[in-house]
Parts: structure tokens; sequence; C-alpha cells
């Protein structure tokens, strides 16, 4: 009876240390700013581009993952926000076109990005309502109630293969900064990291879940490893006693300063990583994906089925690793899908293919000391919309160009996908040249100008690096009055241009005409556009004080 006592532990034994790992496949978008449809990437070949296909083959690529599945092998799908404004078929609809694609292929929770709030409150519950599956943000609060808004959970909790998964939404705080006041005059958002916190330590002590994944709207710095050992010792330390940073906090000082998440699947700044970036003290993994639903993110994790923890990770691909990029003719688009996505897509862009004009150069959004072929057409077209003697933008307000040749009112919506408005103002020279200051004060990189000659430098104190300025060809004189054009989203002190706010109301003019329209007129008028970088702007860091730039 002991013999087979022994042999029979001895079997199980034996059996334990075969056992399988249990395999979790994570499927995740982020930032698809509406790119549920067909697109070319361009970004990869602008003469022969490839074809993607959008949502329907990531429809494909999905239940081909949910194919594998066994007792040992499940699968979880999920979004890390900026779902739907961007594209024509998204901004149109307002997201409802990508909710109903959502609902459709199975998204198991999304959480809440900036770009969510370009609409107003009210027109996002109407989308949101729509959807088959949680909302998770943990720290948006609405004014009103004090409490999450009704559509959102702060987590929810998953089950798959016996484990416990709690799924941890957030979104960054940079959305104060990046949105109209209007839209989000009853929202607050709290501290990423202290809420993150607060709801780990729920889900590890009260929920008593296995795994933790936070997706979190916010991303891995550019230069992950040297930005990693500027803000942390060599024992994992913070560097600073108080942190000062203007932006929210992202998803390497989460996965560093908090501890108990096993992985965050980021987005936010439209850069995909291969393969996971690990905390070297927490183990935190960090994933993250590009954007315009270009690829769909793939990661499998390993995990022991009797510790219920994490023992490594598997990428699909020695190249692209996590990144699967959605090429048309490799997942060929899921048939209910495309109908479903091109009766949506039929009815968004009613005209979009109209020639308005023609771009005699390519039209590159690439910057160059805050210039870009792309990004002077645009501050061009305000300047010349209202006859304006200056007009700017923020650099991150060119979302694509425009190759050589017919330009559509498509080509433009790719450029200028959001609703901003054209609005100018009158000041004296002294404010304009506060403007330019601003926006050359520490680190910051400038502007997109037109109708200026701006020389700068960087060895100068702040607020007064401005080494020449010239207007309509003249030199600057601070107590001429000038005539300014913007945007309606700059206006109101966004992108760091608080001193907006201060200019009298008497003083703006809201000529209610849409960016994208301004810019649709200039090629009518125009064509064949030439724009190129000249010598509008200019960082020399050796340059002297012009005659009237003196004091």
């Amino acid at each position: 009876m002991h013999k087979y006592f022994v042999l029979a532990l001895l079997l199980a034994a034996l059996s334990l240390a075969f056992a399988e790992d249990l395999r979790l496949d994570i499927m995740w978008s982020n930032d698809v700013h509406g790119g549920i449809d067909r697109a070319q990437a361009t970004f990869m070949n602008p003469e022969f581009p490839p074809q993607l296909g959008g949502g329907a083959s990531a429809a494909t690529l999905i239940k081909q993952v949910r194919s594998w599945e066994t007792p040992n092998r499940q699968s979880l799908l999920v979004d890390v926000g900026d779902f739907f404004q961007g594209r024509p078929v998204g901004t149109v609809t307002q997201g409802r076109a990508v909710i109903e694609y959502m609902n459709y292929i199975g998204y198991d929770a999304m959480t809440v990005g900036n770009h969510e709030f370009d609409i107003l409150q009210d027109d996002l519950e109407k989308t949101l309502e729509l959807a088959n599956f949680p909302i998770l943000t943990c720290n948006v609060i609405d004014k009103r109630t004090g409490k999450l808004p009704w559509y959102a959970f702060p987590y929810t909790i998953v089950n798959r293969m016996g484990l416990r998964i709690g799924l941890l939404g957030f979104t960054t705080t940079d959305t104060e900064k990046m949105s109209f006041p209007e839209n989000i005059k009853n929202i607050t958002f709290l501290d990423e990291k202290e809420t993150v916190s607060k709801y780990v330590k729920i889900l590890r002590e009260e929920e008593l879940v296995d795994l933790v994944i936070v997706i979190g709207h916010a991303g891995l710095p550019y230069e992950v490893e040297s930005t990693y050992l500027s803000r942390y010792d060599a024992q994992g330390n913070p560097k600073y006693e108080r942190r000062t940073a203007h932006w929210g906090w992202d998803a390497q000082e989460i996965a560093r300063e908090v501890e108990g998440i096993d992985l965050f699947i980021g987005g936010h700044i439209h850069k995909g990583i291969p393969k996971p970036w690990i905390d070297p003290y927490t183990h935190t993994m960090v994933i993250q994906g590009y954007a315009y639903g270009s690829n769909l993110g793939l990661l499998t994790l390993t995990i022991d089925p009797e510790t219920k923890t994490i023992t490594g990770y598997e990428s699909p691909a020695l190249r692209e690793g996590s990144m699967i990029t959605l090429f048309e003719d490799q997942f060929i688009p899921d048939p209910v899908a495309m109908e479903m996505i091109e009766a949506q897509v039929k009815e968004a862009e009613k005209g979009m293919d109209e020639v308005v004009g023609y771009a005699g150069v390519h039209l590159s959004r690439t910057n160059v000391d805050a210039q870009s072929p792309m990004g002077n057409t645009i501050v061009e077209s305000m300047k010349y919309m209202v006859d304006a003697d200056f007009s700017f933008l923020n650099l991150g307000g060119v979302r694509a160009e425009i190759k050589y040749g017919p330009v559509t009112y498509r080509d433009i919506f790719q450029v200028m996908p959001f609703d901003n408005m054209v609005v100018s103002f009158t000041c004296d020279g002294e404010f304009l040249r506060r403007i330019i200051e601003t926006r050359v004060e520490g680190s910051r990189a400038g502007l997109i100008v037109a109708g200026v000659n701006v020389v700068y430098s960087k060895e100068r104190p702040n607020f007064d690096r401005v080494t020449s300025l010239k207007i309509g060809g003249q030199p600057w004189d601070p107590k001429k009055t000038y005539k300014v054009v913007t945007t309606d989203f700059l206006m109101q002190g966004n992108a760091g241009l608080n001193l907006l706010m201060n200019v009298p109301e008497e003083n703006i003019t809201y000529h209610q005409i849409n960016l994208r329209d301004a810019i649709v007129h200039y090629f009518k008028e125009n064509s064949p556009v030439n724009i190129k970088i000249d010598d509008r702007w200019k960082r020399d860091d050796n340059a002297k004080q012009s005659p009237e730039m003196l004091p």
C-alpha cells in the first residue's frame, strides 16, 4: 500500500514538473483615431504604399488568435483610448462606427483617451453608452457628483483559465491641457500615479486578483533607457525630491513607482515598441503600439498554473515583435466587418474625393527647426483666409502630409482631422513677440508661423531669446497693432499659450471658419501649392540682437 502511495506521489510530482504553462494571448489597439477603414501605408513607402485592411483585417487576425484557444490557452482584447477622432468614419460619426465595430469583434474593455474629449460630454456619453464592453478609467471624475462618470468603471475583473485578472484603466491628465475647456468643464482628472496606486492595492488586497493589467492612456518616453537613467539612480530611486514636470505621469514612471502591476499596455504617443520594456525593479512589463489602426498588438504571457505568476512572454514575430502590421494581402478582411465598415465609410465620406487643388511639391510634415512644408502651408492658409499679418499653429497640429499632384478634401481631412476653428485678434507688437518667446522658452521648440521671420538663440535668457523679428518683411515694431490669426484650440490657452486667454474679447474675431475649409480655400485659390522650408524661422545660438530688438 505504501509502495503504491509513494509511486502516486512520484507520478504527481512528475506531472507537475512537466505541467504546461498557461498562455494568455493579449491583443490590443491604441490610438486608432477612427482608423478602422482601409488605408495605404504611406509611412512605409510614400510612392508605393502597401494596402492596410484596417478593422476588417484586424478582425481576421483576432479570430485567428481566438482559434488557438484551449483549456490552457485563452485571450483578451482591449483598447487603450483615442479610438475615434481622426479619420472621417470616426470623426463624422463621433465614434459610433468604431464602437459598432468593437462590439462586433468583441472587445473585453477600453480605456478613455484624451481625444475622446474633443467632443462635448453629452455627445461622448451617447457614443459610449452603445458599447457592449466596460469603459475603464479610474481618474476621471464628474465634478457634479464627485464620482466617476456614469459610463465608466475604474476596473473590471475577467476570468481566464482559472485566473482572476484585473484590468485597470486610466486617462492621462494631459487631457486638461489638450482639450477645449467647454468639453471638460464638468470633468476633473486625478493624479495618475496616486489613483492607479489606490486601485492596484484594491485589486490585490480586496479583489484578490492573480494578475493586474493596466490599460493606461500614457506611453513610454521616446528614449526609454536614457530617460530611465536620467530619472532614477542605481538603486532605482527617483533622482528628484519632488516631481516638477508639467505633464502627466507616463508609462515608465507608473511602471517604476507603482508596485503590483504585471503588465502595462500604453499608448498616447503613437510610438510602438516591438517587445516589452521591463522595469528592472518592479519587473512590470510595458508595451504599446503604433496609431491609426495600422497594427494590432499581440503579446502572449506564459503563466505558471500553480503559482499563477508570469513566467515569461512570447512575441509572434522576429522583426515586428508584438506589432503586427495589418497588411490586407496577409490578413484577408473579415467579410462581415468589411461590409459594416464600408457602409459607415460611404456615409461619412460623401464628397471627400472631390479634387480641390494641386500640390506642386511633396508637402512633408517632417519638422526642421519648427518648419515643414505641410505646416507652413497650413499657416499660410490661415493668414490668407483672413488677411492677417501673422499666423501660428502648434507643432503637434499637423497630422498628415500631402503628396505631389491632385489634392482632395480627403487629403486635407487627414492633415487636419480635428474641428478647429479660425480665430483672429489684434494686439501690439510687444504681445506678438511674447507669443513667440513663450514657445522658445526652456526646451520648447517653437511654433509653425507665417508672415514673420524669426531668429532666436537658446543661449539667451528665457523670454529674451528672439534676436531678430520681421513682420511682412519689415522690422518688428513693439507699439504697432498687428492682426494675428490662430485656432480656437490655442486661443483657449492650450499648448502652453496661457497668455492668449488675456486677449480682450473686443479684440477677438470668431470667423466661424473651420480650419480644414480654410486650407481647402487656399488650395482652390493658389494651386499649384509649392510651399517649402524657408527663412521664416531660424535658430542661431550665436546671433546678436538686431537694432529693433535692443532695449
